[in-house]
């Protein structure tokens, strides 16, 4: 009778959970009508402003990067330039170097994780690699493919063709559905109660924008923690069975599978980091699991463009989808080109050991201080 119970007791338990991620899976995708709303309200000044600070492809890759560490979540900031695409305030084009850059700067997150060894040698050496063996696989996808997509603008043209195929409507406006009319509910009220403001749609605008981001940022943190309490007992099994075979394409798999299930990549290679340094999973094996993270944490932007009211937000979210697996499929099948970014990540921890500061002024350096001044002062 008590295992009975027990069993009764864990499954009600999961069902509740469930129920909680439904419901604030719905409070995301409000969050996000709202920010489409707010940043419509603020009208042709706040447009033209963002415009003129990410025309240079680097300033978009900047405030892309800058925008992830300061909100730290890559599901937070590729969901609010989803929603800046949905609203027709920024173009596509404009939108993908942010998008390459939100990769990056998820990245901060492990390269933090790692500085719990700092006071253990090799220990830190093994974190230290593991832990930015994904900061120079997205560095090394950035250097390749955002050239190739300025050049010929191949991930926006054929996502803008995926697009066309799923909606099968022009990208121009998107038609009804219950899902977006349920969505819009809520934000048609919200809207109304704003409109009494003094100040105008500007300051309705700010506040909606406000309210958004808050709605989004605490229904993605609900929404990760439920889910990894439901699949805590699956993501380790599943990390157990890419220790037994050795990582490659299981560990891909394994890693994007994890990451759709918590909502989070940084949670999954935080997961990695220590696991790495205390010698129980070799750099080898969970760099795979980190590629498969990549592409599962582009689910987010997917949720997000249903959001939305114009098909580029879906587009937006399916470049980012296709930026991670075009470079998985450019770095993995090759040995020699596979091995570049686990080969820089060790040759950075070797000198993180040596001298605990150059970790210090890599981590400043590369997610604070350039951006911010590529932000600041490119043109």
């Amino acid at each position: 009778m008590a295992v009975g119970s027990s069993q009764a007791s864990t499954r009600g338990g999961d069902v509740g959970r469930t129920i909680v991620v439904l419901a604030t899976l719905y409070a995301f995708l409000v969050g996000v009508g709202l920010l489409e709303s707010g940043i419509a309200a603020l009208g042709e000044g706040f447009s033209d402003g963002l415009l003129r600070r990410v025309a240079n492809p680097l300033s978009g890759l900047f405030a892309g990067i800058l925008l992830t560490v300061l909100v730290q979540s890559s599901s937070v900031s590729t969901a609010t330039i989803v929603g800046l695409v949905g609203a027709g305030t920024l173009d596509v084009g404009l939108a993908v170097p942010m998008i390459m850059g939100a990769n990056i700067g998820t990245t901060v997150t492990s390269t933090l994780a790692a500085l719990g060894s700092i006071r253990r040698g090799q220990e830190f050496q093994r974190a230290v690699a593991a832990a930015t063996v994904h900061d120079f696989f997205n560095l090394c996808a950035v250097a390749v493919l955002l050239p190739v997509e300025l050049a010929t603008g191949v991930l926006s043209r054929t996502a803008t063709a995926l697009t066309g195929a799923l909606r099968g409507t022009e990208v121009t406006a998107l038609g009804s559905s219950p899902l977006k009319a349920a969505v819009k509910a809520p934000v048609g009220v919200v809207e109304d109660i704003l409109s009494a403001l003094p100040g105008g749609t500007v300051v309705g605008g700010v506040v909606l924008i406000a309210v958004a981001l808050g709605a989004i940022f605490a229904a993605l943190t609900i929404i990760t923690r439920t889910m990894r309490e439901l699949v805590a007992g699956s993501v380790e099994r599943a990390m157990n069975r890419v220790i037994g075979r050795g990582g490659g394409a299981a560990g891909i798999v394994i890693g994007m599978l994890v990451t759709v299930a918590v909502q989070s990549s940084s949670i999954t290679t935080s997961i990695l980091v220590p696991l790495v340094a205390s010698g129980i999973l070799a750099l080898r094996s969970a760099y795979p699991i980190t590629l498969g993270a990549n592409v599962g944490t582009t689910i987010t932007a997917l949720i997000a463009s249903l959001a939305v009211s114009r098909p580029e937000g879906l587009t937006i979210a399916l470049v980012h989808t296709m930026f991670n697996v075009t470079g998985i499929a450019l770095v993995w099948p090759v040995r020699t080109v596979r091995d570049v970014p686990v080969r820089l990540a060790e040759a950075l921890a070797v000198q993180a050991v040596r001298r605990r500061r150059v970790i210090a002024f890599y981590l400043v350096g590369v997610f604070l201080v350039l951006p911010a001044l590529g932000v600041l002062l490119l043109p």
